[in-house]
C-alpha cells in the first residue's frame, strides 16, 4: 500500500535552528521539501565531497598484487583525510600530465625517427658560424627536380620520401624547390634529451603508482568520510536554506516544511510539544506532489530490489502493484527462461549466496530470496513444460516426463480440446499467455472500476473491460487457429463469437460515452469525440497488447533452441577422453551465454509486460518520487 502523508510545517526560533534541526534528524520521519541552501561551510563541505567521491574513483581502481594482506594503518581525523584526498588527486593529476607529456615527446621522436639524432644546438652553432642549415622533406621522385643552383646535403633517403638539408641564404623559400618539399622544424631540444626525458617521466610515474598503491589501506576510512559528508552536506544545506524573517532580533523566526506519513505524525507532534516547534499540519491537496512511501508484508516486499534498480516510484495517487507485479513477473521470468535445469542452477545459487551473507553479516539480501523465488518458479515451469538444459524428449527420464503437464509439454505434440479439434503444444502455450494477458488486464480494469466506483466513469472502466474480454476472442481466432475459434463457434449452446463481437462493440460504446465523465455525461461525449482517433486506436490498442503477450512463449522457444543447438554441437565430444575438456567447456559457454541472454530478455520483455501493458491499462504513469525522511541514517 502506498502509505498516506500529511502535509507538515514547522516553525522555529532562529537561534533555535541549529538544535531543532538536529533533533529533527534524529526523529528521521519528515521528507522536507526541496532546499537550496549556500554559504562558505556548505561550499567547503561540497569541495571535499567531491574531492573524496574522486579519490575513492582513482584508489578502487587500483588492482593489488594477488595475496596482499590489508595493512594496519592508524586512523586518520577528519583534516587529514582532507589532505590525504588532496594528495592522491594531485599524485593523478600529476600522473596524467606526465601521461601527456611522453605522449608528446613520443611523437616528436616519431618525427625525426628517419632523421637520426638531432640537436637544435648544434643547428645555431652553425648559423653562428654564419651557416644556415633548414631541414626539409619531399616525395623520393620530386628529389631530382630540385634547381640545381639550390645548395642541398642529402641526410638519407627511402622508398617513398627524401631527407634533406637546405643551405638557407636568407629567411625566404627559393624559387627553384619544388612545392612538394615541406620544411621540418627542430624539436624543441635534441632527441637524445626527449628520450631521457621519457625515461624520467616512466620512473616518476612508476614513482606515482606505487605511491597511490600505498594509499589504497586509506580507502576504506575515506569512504566512511564520504558517507559523513554526504550527511552533513545535507543538514548544512537544510540549515543554510531555510526560510526566516530578515530581522535579527531574539525573537525572529526560521520554519521548514515537508511531509510526514500518517503513521509518523504522533511521533513529530510528539517532538514538537517538547521542542516548542510550532507545527500546523493538513492533508495534501491536488496541487500537492507528495513523496511515495511503499508498506507490504516480507514477501510482497521481494520485489523492491527489482523497482528500486529500475527507479520506477508510483505516484502518491497512483496504485500499488507491487504484489501484482512480484506475482506476473515472477511467472513471466519462469516462462522466459523457460528451463527447468537453469532454474535448479539459479536456486543452487541463491541458497549458496543467501547462506554465505547470512553467516558473514547475520542478515540475507532481498535480491537473494527474490533470486530464489524467480529460480523456483523456473524449475517449476521447467517441469510443467519438460524442458531441461536443452535435453531431446529420449534423453529425459521418463519420471520427468510424468511430472510434466501433457497440454504445455514438450513431451507430447497435440491434444484433444475436449470439444472438436486438435490443439498442438505450440497452440496450448500461445493460448496460456493470452490468458494470462486476459487475467493481468483484468486485475487493472477490475481496479480501476473500484477506484471509480462513485463516479459513473466506472461504466467506462467497465466497457473498457468487456472490449478486452472480447478482443481476447479474436487473438484466439486470428493467432491461434481459425478453425477452432471462429466466429459462428458455439460452446455448449452459447455462441461465444458472436458475444466477442457485442462484447466489443456495447464495450466501445461504453467507454466512449463514459470514459471522460466528470459530473456531465454530454461533456464526456464531447471530449471522446475530440479525441475520436485516439478513441479507436485504443481499440486497437487492446488488441495488440493481448497479443504482446506472446513474447513470453517465443523468447522461451528461443532460448531453447538455442540450448538444444549447444548440446548438438558439443554431443559428439562425449566419450572421446582427448575432447573432454573441450565438451566441458563447450557447454559452460554455450549454456552460460543463453542464460546471459535469458537475463536480458526478462528485463526487456517480463519488466515491459508490468510496466508497461499492465500499466497502460491500470492509468499510471509511474510519476513518483521516493520518501526520504531527513534523518542521520542512509536514505534507501
Amino acid at each position: 500500500m502506498i502509505v498516506p502523508m500529511k502535509r507538515v510545517s514547522l516553525v522555529i526560533l532562529e537561534k533555535e535552528k541549529l538544535e531543532a534541526l538536529a533533533e529533527l534528524r534524529k526523529l528521521g520521519v519528515v521528507h522536507l521539501d526541496r532546499i537550496e541552501g549556500s554559504g562558505e561551510k556548505l561550499a567547503a563541505l561540497k569541495e571535499n565531497n567531491a574531492g573524496a567521491v574522486q579519490t575513492i574513483s582513482v584508489l578502487s581502481e587500483i588492482k593489488l598484487p594477488k595475496g596482499t594482506k590489508p595493512a594496519v594503518v592508524s586512523q586518520l581525523d577528519d583534516k587529514k583525510l582532507v589532505q590525504k584526498c588532496a594528495e592522491v588527486i594531485s599524485l593523478t593529476e600529476q600522473k596524467k600530465s606526465l601521461f601527456d607529456e611522453i605522449s608528446s615527446d613520443a611523437s616528436e621522436l616519431e618525427r625525426f625517427g628517419k632523421w637520426g639524432s638531432v640537436n637544435p644546438e648544434d643547428f645555431a652553432y652553425l648559423a653562428g658560424k654564419g651557416i644556415s642549415l633548414v631541414m626539409y622533406e619531399i616525395p623520393a621522385d620530386k628529389y631530382s627536380e630540385i634547381d640545381k643552383s639550390i645548395d642541398t646535403i642529402l641526410v638519407n633517403s627511402g622508398k617513398k620520401d627524401v631527407r634533406f638539408l637546405l643551405l638557407s641564404k636568407g629567411s625566404e623559400r627559393p624559387e627553384g624547390l619544388p612545392p612538394e618539399a615541406f620544411e621540418v622544424p627542430v624539436p624543441r631540444c635534441s632527441t637524445d634529451d626527449l628520450e631521457a626525458e621519457i625515461r624520467r617521466d616512466k620512473k616518476r610515474i612508476s614513482g606515482i603508482e606505487e605511491e597511490l598503491v600505498n594509499n589504497t589501506v586509506y580507502i576504506n576510512q575515506i569512504t566512511a568520510f564520504q558517507t559523513r559528508l554526504e550527511k552533513e552536506i545535507e543538514f548544512e544545506n537544510v540549515y543554510s536554506g531555510m526560510q526566516k524573517e530578515g530581522s535579527e532580533k531574539e525573537t525572529s523566526l526560521a520554519w521548514i516544511s515537508g511531509f510526514v506519513p500518517v503513521d509518523s505524525f504522533a511521533d513529530l507532534k510528539s517532538a514538537a510539544t517538547k521542542n516548542g516547534w510550532a507545527l500546523a499540519s493538513a492533508d495534501p491537496v491536488p496541487e500537492d506532489d507528495p513523496p511515495t512511501k511503499l508498506r507490504n508484508n516480507k514477501l510482497v516486499s521481494l520485489i523492491y530490489p527489482l523497482t528500486d534498480f529500475l527507479g520506477t516510484v508510483p505516484g502518491y495517487r497512483e496504485f500499488d502493484i507491487s504484489g501484482w507485479f512480484l506475482l506476473f513477473f515472477t511467472i513471466f521470468f519462469g516462462m522466459i527462461f523457460g528451463d527447468g535445469g537453469y532454474g535448479l542452477l539459479i536456486v543452487s545459487g541463491a541458497l549458496a549466496l543467501i547462506f554465505w551473507t547470512k553467516k558473514t553479516t547475520k542478515t540475507v539480501n532481498p535480491g537473494l530470496e527474490l533470486l530464489l523465488l524467480l529460480g523456483l518458479a523456473t524449475v517449476a515451469w521447467g517441469t510443467v513444460t519438460c524442458t531441461w538444459f536443452g535435453l531431446t524428449m529420449d534423453q529425459i527420464p521418463g519420471w520427468l516426463k510424468m511430472l510434466s503437464v501433457p497440454s504445455l509439454s514438450s513431451a507430447y505434440t497435440q491434444h484433444f480440446d475436449g470439444v472438436h479439434s486438435l490443439l498442438t503444444t505450440d497452440q496450448n502455450l500461445q493460448i496460456f499467455c493470452f490468458t494470462l494477458a486476459l487475467i493481468q488486464l483484468s486485475i487493472a480494469h477490475l481496479k480501476c472500476i473500484v477506484r471509480d466506483s462513485k463516479s459513473l466513469k466506472c461504466i467506462g472502466d467497465l466497457g473498457a473491460l468487456f472490449m478486452l474480454w472480447g478482443m481476447f476472442y479474436v487473438v484466439l481466432m486470428l493467432v491461434v487457429s481459425g478453425t477452432i475459434f471462429s466466429l459462428d463457434k458455439i460452446v455448449a449452446g452459447i455462441p461465444v463469437g458472436t458475444v466477442a463481437v457485442v462484447l466489443i462493440g456495447g464495450g466501445f460504446l461504453m467507454n466512449f460515452v463514459f470514459s471522460n465523465y466528470d459530473g456531465s455525461i454530454l461533456k464526456s461525449i464531447l471530449e471522446s469525440s475530440k479525441n475520436i482517433i485516439s478513441v479507436i486506436l485504443g481499440v486497437v490498442n487492446v488488441f495488440s497488447d493481448i497479443v504482446s503477450y506472446i513474447r513470453l512463449w517465443a523468447v522461451a522457444l528461443a532460448g531453447s533452441a538455442i540450448a538444444n543447438t549447444v548440446n548438438q554441437m558439443a554431443g559428439p565430444m562425449w566419450g572421446h577422453a582427448v575432447l573432454f575438456f573441450a565438451f566441458v567447456v563447450l557447454l559452460v559457454f554455450g549454456h552460460g551465454l543463453n542464460i546471459i541472454l535469458n537475463v536480458l530478455s526478462v528485463i526487456v520483455h517480463g519488466v515491459r509486460l508490468n510496466t508497461l501493458e499492465f500499466s497502460s491499462h491500470l492509468g499510471m504513469a509511474w510519476s513518483g518520487y521516493k520518501y526520504q525522511p531527513f534523518s542521520e541514517t542512509a536514505n534507501n
